[in-house]
């Protein structure tokens, strides 16, 4: 997904990305939020699984994407859920093996090359099925030499508000050296 060797911080457990369980975000959403439809979800980027586990003990079912083939061996030995699959690939090329009812994303866009930034909203039109949800948190902060790399709202805004309609954005509760600094965005295709 970038020029980063995300294989090579796994081996090393160089992952400092990794807090140890899902993102503080996504669970106040799923809390908040019990009686959205249950369907399928991606996690594009998934790292360890925290998240997946997170959406599939929410009832949903849900799928682990990564790059990286430890970060996915690590996430498939982590223990299962129900409903829970951890795939390799690469979001941004691999044609999907599934469109998906819903894709959330703690971080991962900010973690590519913002040269990529085009393609990765690409990729989610084409794994997102028509009418699906797309649930962000996005890390805003000005580092252009990442990842992560740099991103604001109007970014944001420019790339997805063409494609689709926003639903809901905040500030979530995040891990605490991310306290204000990421933004949730709820986007329906």
């Amino acid at each position: 997904m970038s020029n980063t060797d995300w294989e090579a911080h796994y081996q090393r457990n160089e992952t400092p990305w990794d807090k140890g369980e899902p993102s503080p975000g996504l669970v106040d959403w799923l809390a908040r939020h019990p009686a959205v439809p249950c369907g399928d979800v991606l996690v594009p980027g998934c790292g360890l699984g925290h998240d997946v586990r997170a959406w599939a003990a929410a009832g949903f079912t849900a799928t682990g994407l990564d790059i990286a083939p430890s970060a996915v061996k690590r996430a498939k030995s982590a223990g299962f859920f129900e409903r829970v699959d951890f795939r390799l690939g690469d979001f941004l090329v691999d044609e999907p093996f599934a469109k998906f009812d819903y894709i959330f994303e703690h971080t991962c866009f900010c973690a590519i090359q913002p040269a990529r930034r085009t393609d990765y909203v690409r990729a989610v039109l084409r794994w997102l099925r028509p009418g699906g949800h797309y649930l962000a948190v996005n890390y805003f902060i000005p580092d252009s030499d990442g990842p992560p790399f740099g991103v604001n709202r109007e970014e944001i805004w420019v790339r997805f508000s063409p494609h689709f309609r926003l639903i809901e954005e905040w500030t979530p509760r995040s891990y605490p050296n991310r306290t204000n600094l990421e933004r949730m965005f709820w986007w329906q295709r």
